[in-house]
């Protein structure tokens, strides 16, 4: 039996090692272009995203317009057209296992639709069942717990049956808010106040894919 019918798994940094080398430098490419002067590390980065994340940073810190949200929107695009980041071989593992054994993989994440599909593809993975990216309306983006809720409705579960994959917080907050169990993914950085609010508060975390895998299909057997 699978512990969890339905995986719902973040994408960037959680299946795919993209952060780094696509949505820090188009990030640093934005700021070159938007806000001359404005820099930040990359572990400062994945700290910005972790909280407040990405939305309310450019919003409420930088007081990013709506046109300036677009055209730093259009130089992301750019970016990930160009780029197609690599799966962990272990969630690769994770993802195809859960499959092979009749569950569901769905993903929740801010990269866009078409983009997360793409990447799937070219990563030799299966479809994933549903989807719900970037091309959400805000209030149905994560942290909501719209997505989760769909997912239960559109695929006839209860909150038992999903497990969250996520390595930052609005996954966290997402998971939370719809009563799902919530699995840090610690793999794609070492930033220790990341891990350490991950440690205190998730349901379960893990260092690597493949201590995932065990969980999820060798420890509960």
């Amino acid at each position: 039996m699978l512990r969890y019918p339905c995986l719902v798994l973040d994408h960037d940094d959680t299946v795919t090692d993209s952060t780094a080398v696509i949505h820090y430098p188009a990030f640093l490419d934005a700021m070159r272009q938007m806000r001359p002067g404005v820099t930040m590390s990359l572990t400062e980065y994945f700290l910005m995203n972790f909280e407040p994340g990405f939305l309310s940073y450019l919003r409420d810190t930088l007081g990013f317009t709506p046109e300036e949200m677009d055209t730093e929107y259009g130089i992301w695009q750019s970016w990930v057209r160009r780029i197609v980041p690599r799966a962990y071989p272990g969630m690769r593992d994770v993802i195809l296992r859960q499959k092979a054994l009749g569950g569901y993989v769905c993903v929740v994440s801010h990269s866009v639709d078409v983009n997360i599909r793409r990447d799937y593809r070219e990563n030799g993975l299966p479809e994933p069942d549903l989807v719900f990216g970037w091309e959400q309306p805000d209030e149905r983006r994560k942290p909501s717990p719209w997505p989760l809720q769909e997912i239960m409705r559109t695929l006839g579960l209860r909150s038992r049956d999903l497990l969250m994959v996520d390595d930052l917080k609005p996954g966290y907050d997402m998971a939370r808010a719809a009563g799902v169990d919530f699995a840090a993914a610690c793999w794609a950085y070492d930033v220790s106040a990341i891990r350490d609010y991950m440690k205190d508060n998730s349901d379960f975390l893990f260092d690597t894919p493949e201590a995932l895998y065990r969980f999820l299909f060798e420890d509960s057997q």
